[in-house]
């Protein structure tokens, strides 16, 4: 019998740390509590945990920061993170998705949402681990060079020139691929197998999925709308990263 998922939820707010508790605990999930965004990366430090849920607004390391510092740690880069939190502001959804976070809830959040969101994201990182297990079972780390760009799949890792790269786990996977491949118009439903692990043939849906990637990777690699960058888009075929 599998251990139950054990969730970190990171709040300044004690009450709505009491409710998300009783909530999940509930439903059988073992529960981690922070009030501040420090205390998480301590505890992240010491005990390992399988989603993680936080609030934006928190003093001296808020939401957003803590993401970063998550993702920048290759061992915690892969732990599905989704904000929840009273900054509903259509700019404060877009930055934190922008940011890698998984999905985003606004409070007040309707019990059956928030378990819902908590399920999903845990069975769909099952996924993504197994598939990736059976995928590569014998084939070593590589390194990928692509003009600036240096990836490291083994372990994660991805650098522009000598600077690293914050990516969570569906922008790691597609520059990969991207860089594996550089030179090739790959379409979006292909990318969307391998970011989401989902097969289809509707190139809308795959499109949709695969824009917002496309668009943090490019702000992460410094590409400007005045330059060509080293993603480009093939109208009406899909994207291509440039050989140099």
């Amino acid at each position: 019998m599998n251990a139950p998922a054990r969730i970190l939820v990171v709040d300044d707010q004690v009450e709505h740390l009491n409710a998300v508790e009783m909530l999940l605990t509930g439903f059988g999930y073992q529960v981690v509590l922070c009030a501040s965004g420090a205390e998480a990366l301590a505890r992240l430090e010491r005990e390992p945990v399988d989603l993680i849920l936080a609030d934006v607004a928190m003093p001296q390391l808020n939401g957003y920061q803590l993401l970063e510092a998550v993702r920048r740690q290759p061992r915690w880069a892969h732990i599905p993170f989704v904000f929840l939190t009273a900054r509903a502001l259509d700019s404060d959804v877009r930055y934190g998705k922008a940011l890698g976070a998984d999905d985003y809830l606004t409070k007040p959040v309707q019990p059956e949402d928030l378990l819902a969101v908590v399920e999903g994201k845990l069975r769909r990182h099952d996924q993504l681990l197994e598939a990736a297990a059976m995928a590569t079972p014998a084939v070593s780390p590589e390194e990928i060079r692509v003009g600036r760009l240096r990836i490291d799949t083994g372990h994660h890792r991805a650098w522009l020139d000598t600077e690293p790269l914050i990516l969570s786990v569906k922008e790691f996977a597609l520059l990969a691929e991207l860089a594996r491949r550089a030179g090739e118009v790959l379409p979006a439903t292909a990318l969307v197998l391998v970011t989401h692990g989902l097969r289809t043939d509707d190139a809308d849906e795959a499109r949709e999925l695969i824009r917002p990637l496309i668009r943090s990777l490019r702000h992460k690699l410094g590409d400007t709308t005045n330059e060509p960058g080293a993603i480009e888009t093939v109208r009406g075929l899909g994207y291509r990263m440039r050989e140099a």
